[in-house]
């Protein structure tokens, strides 16, 4: 592709959007009012949204720190069923495909809070500041499972 093009959050923009993503998606090409054309034939289009995600995951994570394949099919299918109540059939039937993004794991959040973590000595270290930063394992995962919400 020449261009990759993305609408971040689609179901926050203006209701006609949808009728120019239609065009683009059955012509490949928009011509504005003065005439201009705009060809997307080799452009790579990518809408995300947040439709039917858990606002946290708190009633998944109850008394474990994972989300099941039961948890993740059933946020699948609510995702899924938002999808298809917001968008019009007209747009959906023009995608490719539809790509739901598991949310990370906690183990996968700690190994991003070590990598930040460590980080953050090497800038003290070089920049000769005499801080030395030692966390708990405890409060690590405590931070990460906070964060997760």
């Amino acid at each position: 592709p020449n261009s990759v093009i993305l609408f971040d959050e689609i179901e926050k923009a203006y209701p006609d959007i949808y009728n120019i993503m239609l065009q683009i998606l059955d012509e490949g090409r928009l011509t504005d009012s003065t005439g201009k054309l705009i060809d997307f034939t080799n452009t790579i289009i990518l809408l995300t949204s947040n439709l039917g995600c858990p606002k946290n995951y708190d009633m998944y994570l109850k008394n474990k720190n994972y989300l099941s394949e039961s948890d993740l099919k059933e946020i699948e299918s609510n995702i899924k069923l938002n999808i298809n109540n917001y968008f019009k059939p007209e747009l959906i039937n023009r995608l490719t495909n539809i790509l739901i993004f598991n949310p990370l794991s906690i183990d996968t959040l700690l190994l991003v809070f070590n990598k930040f973590i460590e980080e953050l000595k090497i800038k003290l270290y070089l920049n000769k500041l005499n801080i030395i930063i030692h966390i708990n394992k405890n409060l690590k995962y405590f931070l990460s499972k906070l964060s997760y919400n």
